[in-house]
């Protein structure tokens, strides 16, 4: 199976935190989560992660700034972007500066964990 993988998500919304966590969690994933991206980018200064969720619209700072930040500290982490207001363009201009991939809310958990395989995949 290999060595566990490092997952943070971050998102201001509870349920979407909560609901990643019960997702990955069972599949044997190591689960940390943020409310807001100056918390997650906390933690990806002091722990190492394979993939990172990043919501997109969240107060204190948004997710590009998230992802631009990311890209800096932990260039090899896959990112894959929480998109709720599903234009494309962003998901697109995430993916430009480097997220792997977009999950559209509200999402499955089936839809969660095949995105999430496939970006470890990679």
């Amino acid at each position: 199976m290999g060595e566990q993988k490092h997952i943070l998500v971050i998102d201001d919304e509870e349920i979407v935190r909560i609901s990643c966590q019960r997702a990955l969690t069972p599949e044997g994933y190591t689960v940390d989560v943020a409310a807001d991206g100056l918390e997650g980018l906390k933690l990806v200064k002091e722990k190492s992660y394979d993939l990172i969720l990043t919501d997109l619209k969240m107060p204190n700072m948004d997710g590009m700034e998230v992802i631009e930040n990311i890209r800096k500290t932990q260039p090899q982490a896959k990112i894959i972007v929480i998109t709720g207001y599903s234009t494309i363009e962003t998901a697109v201009k995430a993916i430009k500066m480097g997220a792997f991939n977009y999950i559209e809310k509200p999402f499955t958990p089936d839809g969660l964990l095949a995105a999430v395989k496939e970006a470890l995949a990679n």
